[in-house]
């Protein structure tokens, strides 16, 4: 039977990898969005100053995805160390 630390750790465990598996699935499900976002701005570069032509959306999903990286990175280590 599991003590409650036992439990603790494996209740943190399955947040890690959902935290992981999670936002792959989410980062997974909005690249095509982005890709035509970008293939948007590069055809229409001369007309940029429209609102619906903006590449901040792709700016900051870039940086979500370094950020989803760094985290899980993270994560990873951290389970090495807590789990031996």
């Amino acid at each position: 039977m599991y003590t409650e630390w036992g439990v603790k750790m494996n209740l943190l465990l399955w947040i890690k990898v959902g935290f992981i598996i999670v936002g792959f699935f989410v980062l997974i499900s909005m690249k095509k969005y982005m890709e035509k976002r970008v293939a948007l701005a590069i055809e229409y570069k001369d007309i940029m100053e429209g609102k619906q032509i903006s590449p901040y959306p792709v700016v900051w999903w870039i940086w979500g995805a370094v950020l989803w990286g760094v985290i899980s990175i993270f994560l990873i280590a951290w389970s090495f160390s807590a789990y031996t």
